[in-house]
């Protein structure tokens, strides 16, 4: 199959022709501003897909917008007709079609012009009116707020919020890929004469600033945010692809004695808490147990033992672990147990516990096991 991607270099082109790409979609002609002009009569003789991505949306003068939303369309579909080849057309419109301004002008003057040439021709349109999208690789400061609030926020920049309460319909890129492809396959989301684009977020600015916040802080607090959220996730994803390249890693706080080391790595409110643990040869910890807190080792590196006393038996239960054989052992409430570095290495033991260390109700009762 031969897709023709025009504004392939733009923010949505980029991201639709690196997933056909791992798709295993091989012919895909990329158009964008410096493509040779002599290319397009090519690609429009034999495309068997085109996805019109191109357009102008930030001007210098006014009248660029109808030049490169309706001009440039006019040739695309001119040099497709004089091939006679009537393969499905994909245009990238907006919701500001239905508004009066300069922008919305050109590109409903685009929507007509290929609807013209659907009836002219009888060849498949699609007409998509993109909603605010957001993702990795769009460009900040140039029309996206998300991208340039992650960008400011991320290198620790001001933000400027008029109105927080204002709410935005955005869409998030990978969504918007994924419903182009499905398109492309015959399977669009088609409402009357427009087609829609499903996953949409309705958000306030002050919903995603506060976010954004949230994550900037969260290395310091150790946590993440609730992976459960859709929109969370997703603009958390984005968030991070803004990073200063050397800003990639942070540092945890190591508590250090003779005996090791304890450090926490992940805290989550509805998850519990992950560390890493590190026993010297011939260490022991432990020797406490709980009322209701549980916790699950695994040793990833040396080798060591896991005993267990239920309280009020004198029997003891032994579980031997090694990080050449990776085995997740359960500290169920009610047992006392410790954990003894049994190698001449140290021993490394993931940790997690199902909730937060509360000084004020520590759960935590010191008994030899």
């Amino acid at each position: 199959m031969k897709i023709l991607v025009t504004g392939a270099n733009g923010f949505i082109g980029k991201n639709l022709v690196s997933e056909l790409k791992n798709r295993n979609y091989s012919e895909i002609y990329e158009y964008v501003k410096d493509t040779d002009q002599s290319l397009l009569n090519e690609y429009c003789k034999n495309a068997d897909f085109v996805f019109h991505l191109a357009g102008v949306n930030r001007p210098e003068h006014l009248s660029e917008f109808m030049e490169g939303n309706y001009g440039f369309t006019f040739k695309l579909l001119e040099t497709l007709k004089k091939h006679k080849n009537t393969c499905p057309v994909m245009i990238s419109s907006s919701t500001q079609a239905m508004l009066d301004n300069s922008y919305g002008i050109s590109k409903k003057a685009g929507e007509d012009l290929l609807f013209d040439y659907s009836k002219e021709t009888g060849a498949k349109v699609l007409v998509y009116r993109f909603p605010n999208v957001f993702g990795k690789w769009c460009k900040p400061n140039y029309n996206s707020v998300v991208a340039t609030f992650c960008h400011n926020i991320a290198n620790e920049l001001p933000i400027k919020v008029n109105d927080p309460s204002v709410a935005m319909n955005l869409v998030y890129i990978d969504d918007l890929v994924e419903e182009l492809i499905n398109a492309m396959n015959g399977n669009e989301n088609l409402v009357g004469h427009i087609c829609e684009i499903p996953m949409m977020h309705n958000i306030t600015l002050q919903k995603i600033v506060d976010l954004l916040y949230s994550f900037k802080n969260s290395r310091n607090e150790r946590s993440i945010p609730d992976m459960s959220e859709e929109f969370t996730k997703k603009l958390y994803s984005t968030y991070l692809s803004y990073l200063p390249e050397n800003k990639f890693s942070y540092e945890l706080k190591m508590n250090v004695d003779s005996r090791g080391s304890f450090t926490e790595f992940i805290k989550t409110p509805e998850r519990g808490q992950v560390s890493v643990n590190i026993s010297k040869p011939g260490i022991t910890k432990g020797n406490h147990w709980h009322h209701t807190k549980n916790e699950k080792f695994l040793v990833v590196s040396g080798k060591g033992v896991i005993r267990f006393r239920k309280i009020g038996s004198e029997d003891i239960i032994k579980y031997f672990v090694s990080g050449d054989k990776l085995e997740v052992v359960d500290i169920p409430p009610g047992y006392t147990h410790n954990i003894e570095n049994l190698g001449k290495t140290d021993m490394v033991t993931i940790m997690w516990v199902n909730e937060f260390f509360d000084p004020n109700r520590p759960d935590t009762y010191y008994l030899e096991v």
